[in-house]
């Protein structure tokens, strides 16, 4: 049996379900399978053109909004011991459900609720491969394929399904799957209102009519098998005219070709210090908007570089105008500790989605999420038998749900939705658990990256430590740190530019060292070590500070985990317990490689006189 992840605690009364269809009878089998209690509430599940057959026809009717709930909106209603959950098709009302599963048992009193997703498309990327193996995956293998084929049992995708609908999943991708077993897959997903598309490299002159013509024979044949395909992802993209030669192919299917956005950057020389792989993305998407057909989305990464776990914020995402834009995040922990470490991202996530793309804080502010058309990520899923290698991983894939239905959502509070959800608990273990995950992305990037700094990690594998693992690569020069000061220059007037890739006010708040926040200076500027932040300590010292700060405050998680673990079963203990001990080491690891690297360079001791290893 599959772990039943935050669905494992839920539980309903008796539920009548006025409603017919695929996602109506996908209602029904849940209920059969929900766990049951007894109270005086009489639930009522209906599509708006049931709601009278309800005893609240009236007040939901009342409570419709003016232009309706749309596909996927729901609305619900009580009034004394009735309660109705509406909508207007199956996508609607299976999201009613859940979100009545979530929240039942903390409903009281009187209260109309109406809900429909900020975001239309909210999509998982899932880079499995035929074998079995699972690029960028930190939770096993492929829950998906194995020995080249799609696996003979479903009932564990059927599962996911089902963990994906509840917090509002309605699109997945996969890639290098063969068209049967896309068919197979896309059944199980269907009947949970989650469409699936395929992850494609596309490499193609897009300038040869045999090559449109193959196109459009291949996506016709797809469609006669999978009606209902999502789309097209295209990992590996050349230009405009591939992306509207698809797009034209898939138009007539009603399919969307999500372009993701990486930059054609050629090689960087180290030396150049005006050489800056996050300029590439904006300079090569920017003079083509408004070129790609209404079914493209431009899928780009939130970050100008690659998923760090500090970043700004895209310029891309705010400048685009007239082309359908896309966010891409990672559910799945590349840079941020894989799944061993405990970084909940809800915060970060939050806060880029929340970010003023004007700089305006005021009238005619926009905000990332305000600008989207589709929020993607790379799942965080495998064959594991908590699905995430690490159980507090889980609390990823639920607030990325959470926060693509609702950007504004507070990710403490989701925190403890997902644990109450999770865990049979009482409110003090709930309290202490949502304590220890609320500030772990913080204290990852304390004892990792320093005020916006990247890529100091290993090659290979992006975990642990390795301060010049990317500095002489061809991907470019990330911290440019030597005896006198550490930084990037990224100003107009004496680096890169690309501060003046946004938009003023944000650029010359960027471009100046002395206004630049603090957590990004090292992103934006090349600084001596007693530049003086604008927290008061000079940035060697915060570098010193922060490490220490950081190993300490894993010090403090172990520890306050060690006291509530007990309340845990057996296997959810060990677990945990284990992938602590290996975060310790690895903060360990990092506390003293960074601090001594930077010693060593500088010559400047802790003002503290704490012990780093010269």
């Amino acid at each position: 049996m599959s772990d039943l992840a935050w669905l494992a605690t839920q539980r309903l009364p008796e539920v009548t379900v006025h409603a017919s269809g695929v996602l109506a009878q996908t209602i029904r089998a849940e209920l059969r399978q929900t766990r049951r209690f007894r109270t005086d509430v009489q639930v009522a599940i209906c599509t708006t053109s049931r709601v009278r057959e309800t005893t609240l026809w009236p007040e939901v009717e009342a409570a419709l909004p003016e232009h309706g709930l749309g596909v996927e909106g729901f609305l619900v209603v009580r009034r004394g011991n009735d309660l109705v959950v509406a909508a207007e098709g199956g996508h609607g009302l299976l999201y009613g459900y859940f979100y009545l599963l979530r929240y039942f048992e903390w409903m009281g009193g009187d209260f109309t609720v109406v809900e429909r997703p900020a975001i239309p498309i909210r999509m998982l990327d899932h880079w499995d491969e035929p074998s079995g193996t699972v690029r960028r995956g930190y939770s096993g293998g492929s829950m998906f394929f194995r020995d080249g084929a799609v696996l003979p049992d479903l009932s564990r995708v059927r599962a996911y399904a089902r963990l994906l609908a509840s917090i509002g999943i309605n699109a997945v991708a996969f890639a290098n799957a063969e068209l049967p077993d896309v068919a197979r897959l896309a059944g199980v997903f269907r009947e949970y209102g989650i469409a699936v598309s395929l992850a494609i490299d596309f490499i193609d002159d897009p300038r040869d009519e045999r090559v449109a013509r193959w196109w459009s024979t291949a996506i016709s044949r797809v469609y006669d098998v999978v009606p209902d395909l999502g789309g097209l992802v295209v990992r590996s993209a050349g230009d405009v005219e591939g992306a509207n030669l698809l797009a034209r192919a898939m138009a007539p299917y009603g399919g969307t070709v999500f372009w993701r956005v990486s930059g054609a950057e050629p090689d960087r020389d180290w030396r150049d210090r005006r050489a800056d792989r996050a300029r590439a993305a904006y300079d090569e998407f920017i003079p083509l908007d408004g070129r790609f057909e209404e079914n493209v989305v431009l899928q780009v990464r939130h970050g100008p570089l690659d998923f760090q776990v500090r970043e700004p914020v895209a310029p891309l995402l705010g400048e685009l105008q007239e082309t359908v834009s896309g966010i891409e995040l990672q559910v799945t922990q590349e840079f941020s500790g894989q799944q061993q470490d405990l970084c909940y991202l809800g915060p970060w996530w939050r806060e880029i989605l929340q970010f003023d793309t004007t700089g305006s804080a005021g009238h005619g502010a926009a905000t990332v999420a305000d600008r989207i058309g589709a929020i993607v990520a790379v799942s965080n899923v495998g064959d594991d038998p908590n699905w995430t290698g690490h159980k507090l991983a889980q609390s990823n894939l639920y607030a990325f749900g959470r926060l693509a239905w609702d950007p504004a959502a507070d990710p403490v509070s989701l925190l403890h939705e997902w644990a109450a959800a999770t865990f049979a608990m009482d409110d003090r273990t709930r309290g202490e658990l949502v304590t220890i995950l609320a500030g772990s992305w913080r204290t990852y990037e304390r004892y990792t990256a320093p005020l916006g700094v990247g890529y100091m990690v290993s090659p290979e594998t992006h975990y642990g430590p390795n301060v010049n693992g990317y500095e002489y690569s061809g991907r470019g020069t990330y911290h440019y740190a030597d005896r006198y000061g550490v930084g990037v220059d990224r100003t107009v007037k004496t680096g890169s530019g690309f501060t003046g890739q946004y938009p003023e006010p944000l650029a010359s708040v960027y471009e100046d060292v002395y206004t630049c926040p603090d957590e990004l200076l090292l992103f934006f500027h090349h600084v001596p070590y007693d530049h003086v932040l604008q927290s008061g300590s000079t940035v060697l010292q915060h570098i010193y500070d922060t490490h220490f700060q950081g190993y300490a405050e894993v010090e403090a998680m172990v520890a306050r985990w060690r006291v509530i673990a007990e309340r845990f079963e057996p296997a959810v203990r060990e677990n945990v317990t284990a992938r602590f001990d290996g975060q310790l080491a690895n903060a360990r690891e990092w506390r003293d490689q960074v601090n001594t690297y930077f010693f060593r360079l500088s010559g400047v001791p802790d003002a503290h006189g704490r012990t780093i290893h010269g």
